[in-house]
């Protein structure tokens, strides 16, 4: 039976932490399928066309062994709910494996039909920091009937957000910092730069 890991993310823009975690995922799994998708939890999000082809060039970066990580755009739906049934449609009698990170927990009990979601996919879960991992949150998904693993794995401190409210570029690829450039995405890349202090001589 094939082990299909189901990694989907805003990508927003993806970052070397989304890259961490999809090397760590090809390690672990026979495939790994990528898509982004509007999340319905979160507004004011960039076209989805640009997210995907950012995220079309991280995967296009990655140096898997197996080469076993492929982007999915036509499993890019806002509920995962109808995610997974696209994904059992392409591989039937496959073994599918969510990845979530930590700062979902609390949001996943009020995803649609999660209660249908969860008997179909097991859960892992990816830790990132500021985002620990409570014993009752994982207790809580387990008695709706998650069958939860977590990830021996944690992902650099970058975050889609510190780009896109301070501009931050350090968590980014040079091949997705250049398409957002040129692509005039953010609204950080328009702000002018801080002026530097001068310093003082000495004499």
């Amino acid at each position: 039976m094939l082990n299909i890991a189901l990694f989907g993310t805003s990508a927003d823009p993806p970052t070397l932490g989304h890259q961490v975690i999809l090397n760590w995922l090809a390690d672990h799994f026979d495939w790994v399928a990528v898509w982004a998708a509007d999340n319905p939890f979160k507004q004011q999000q960039t076209p989805l066309a640009h997210r995907v082809a950012m995220l079309g060039l991280m995967i296009q970066d990655l140096h898997t062994p197996r080469q076993n990580v492929r982007l999915y755009p036509e499993l890019g739906k806002p509920r995962t709910f109808h995610t997974l049934q696209i994904a059992k449609r392409y591989w039937c009698n496959a073994r599918f494996t969510l990845v979530i990170g930590s700062d979902l927990i609390a949001q996943l009990p009020n995803w649609y039909r999660v209660d249908d979601l969860l008997p179909d996919v097991d859960l892992l879960i990816v830790p990132r920091p500021g985002y620990p991992l409570r014993e009752a949150d994982l207790e809580a998904l387990r008695q709706r009937g998650a069958r939860v693993a977590i990830a021996d794995l944690m992902g650099p401190a970058t975050s889609s957000t510190a780009y896109r409210e301070h501009g931050e570029s350090i968590g980014l690829t040079p091949q997705i910092e250049d398409y957002i450039h040129r692509e005039h995405l953010y609204p950080c890349q328009e702000a002018p730069p801080e002026k530097q202090p001068i310093p003082e001589t000495v004499t």
